[in-house]
């Protein structure tokens, strides 16, 4: 599986026996997982139900979910990765410990995630983000993805409302 190094992290496929501290130290934070697409984790097996799933993701595109780790003390920070709907269309997003807030981490990712997307010859990568999380606007905009719109009650948000939700879609062409 691939493993891709930044300046501060180490990103790549999640492993069983990340699942302890998959959980604990962001998938089952209400405030974390807030304005996420998943719902938020309740039991370990959630969790462990996540990391099988990366793992077929994986198999099939050679692509998927990732870890984001400190490269300075190996804690896990948080999570990003590449969801591809074709061969040269894909999503990423990322989520951190609410202790990786603030410091950059969100952007170093998200450029790494883009340079990837270019290498494995993605043509469009796009992010969706609920329209009150302006910090992920932010991060977005920085990286040179372009706001293309709003779309109306396009995605759940199941830790907000089990209906569906405003979206905002940004993307960048590559």
């Amino acid at each position: 599986m691939y493993l891709l190094e930044t300046e501060r992290l180490v990103l790549r496929a999640p492993r069983l026996n990340d699942a302890q501290p998959i959980f604990e130290r962001y998938a089952s934070d209400p405030e974390v997982t807030r304005y996420l697409g998943w719902p938020r984790h309740t039991s370990l097996a959630d969790t462990r139900a996540f990391v099988k799933f990366s793992t077929t993701v994986w198999s099939t595109w050679n692509a998927g979910p990732m870890l984001a780790i400190s490269r300075e003390d190996g804690t896990l920070l948080g999570s990003t990765g590449l969801s591809f709907e074709a061969s040269d269309v894909a999503q990423t997003g990322y989520v951190f410990a609410k202790d990786a807030w603030g410091r950059g981490y969100a952007t170093e990712v998200l450029r790494a995630m883009t340079e990837l997307a270019t290498q494995r010859g993605v043509k469009r990568l796009y992010a969706l983000c609920h329209p009150e999380h302006r910090a992920s606007w932010h991060v977005l905009e920085k990286c040179g993805f372009s706001r293309e719109a709003v779309l109306p009650r396009h995605s759940v948000f199941p830790n907000l409302s089990p209906d569906p939700a405003d979206v905002v879609s940004y993307a960048r062409t590559l």
